[in-house]
């Protein structure tokens, strides 16, 4: 199988900083912490490393070591931090064909802060993956491909957004979309009317919840219909809660019946340690994240949307798409970078194997 990664690249600097020398302030309500940086003062760190990301490349490097034959479609500047861009692509056997080069900005750089729990606070200069024009994109690129898979787009890039759908599809590739809360929030328009061309759609929460309000508008309604299930104590988060925003509120499996009626084939969300959830026709399955001792979170959604949109794909069973992208995950998650903890197929399968009794699927019927 050949897939097509659209998206950023990024040269990250990772900080760890030892839990005494930084402070961390969590809010009563539990949802939001700080770190907090004495100004004018150094502060000792345990290290500093430096390592290649960005959502097309973390994509690009999983595909890759799972067997696939993956291409990159990123901008990248005449600079030292894009030529080690393309060094870590030739180590990955991730082809370069489509790799583009300006003067104009950068090449997109990142550092991240990591402390306490390991999630990190990243700062981040977005660069040349901002700056993706109409002819980047242009339909002959896209011939030959099984899988066009598109990551976090920024700024003017996410204006090719449709475009690059409309590529894909008129190619007859499986087209995996995995947007920004930017690209959602400030262009949800024209991402809403591209769903129909769409074969998997990939948000986290967070995500998921900014395109409530516009899903109840386009249902003309200020409440949709109710669940076709009891709600149990004993379900998972989000299935118990649904999704929250503006004031607007919406019971999961509602959410996946209105986003569904665009046309999208899959759809899934993403909710950290609580576990994934993916609705295709059958109806809603969901899948526990597997528990360890995280070493840092960077990457672990690019590692998980890429490993469950190969597999799928690839015409692989829901069940076994996300565990594989379950067990992915959380090889990323205990190495402090995102590229070091993904995994070849061989070792995958093993992997799953050995943790079946730890990942079980419940699905929710239509």
């Amino acid at each position: 199988m050949r897939a097509l990664c659209i998206g950023s690249a990024v040269v990250d600097t990772i900080v760890l900083v030892a839990d005494r020398n930084v402070e961390r302030m969590t809010m009563h309500n539990a949802t939001s912490s700080f770190l907090l940086l004495e100004q004018g003062v150094k502060i000792d760190t345990e290290s500093i490393t430096s390592h290649i990301g960005g959502g097309a490349v973390n994509a690009g490097v999983s595909m890759a070591r799972l067997g696939i034959d993956v291409t990159a479609l990123i901008k990248i500047g005449n600079d030292h931090s894009g030529e080690k861009v393309l060094a870590c692509l030739t180590r990955e056997n991730v082809r370069q064909t489509h790799v583009l080069k300006t003067d104009e900005l950068s090449t997109g750089t990142s550092v991240m802060v990591s402390s306490h729990d390991r999630n990190a606070t990243i700062f981040t200069q977005r660069g040349t993956n901002t700056l993706l024009l109409a002819e980047d994109v242009a339909q002959n690129k896209f011939s030959g491909f099984d899988l066009v898979y598109v990551t976090n787009l920024s700024n003017r890039s996410a204006d090719c957004f449709p475009l690059i759908v409309d590529a894909g599809h008129a190619q007859g590739a499986f087209i995996a979309v995995n947007p920004g809360i930017r690209q959602l929030t400030s262009r949800a328009s024209p991402f809403l009317n591209s769903l129909a061309k769409i074969n998997l759609l990939a948000v986290n929460r967070v995500e998921a919840e900014s395109l409530v309000p516009a899903l109840i508008a386009r249902a003309q309604s200020d409440a949709v219909g109710s669940l076709h299930h009891s709600v149990s104590g004993d379900e998972p988060r989000l299935m118990r809660l649904g999704l929250s925003f503006g004031g607007f509120d919406m019971e999961l499996m509602d959410f996946f019946r209105e986003i569904r009626k665009t046309g999208v084939g899959r759809v899934l969300v993403t909710d950290g340690i609580e576990g994934s959830y993916l609705a295709d026709e059958q109806g809603v399955h969901h899948c526990p994240a597997l528990r360890i001792e995280p070493k840092g979170t960077a990457g672990a959604g690019d590692a998980f949307i890429s490993t469950l949109s190969g597999f799928i794909a690839m015409e692989e069973a829901a069940s076994l798409a996300l565990r594989a992208a379950a067990v992915n995950a959380a090889g990323v998650v205990s190495e402090i970078d995102t590229q070091s903890g993904l995994m070849r197929r061989d070792d995958l399968d093993a992997a799953i194997s050995g943790n079946l009794a730890a990942l079980p699927i419940t699905t929710w019927a239509w």
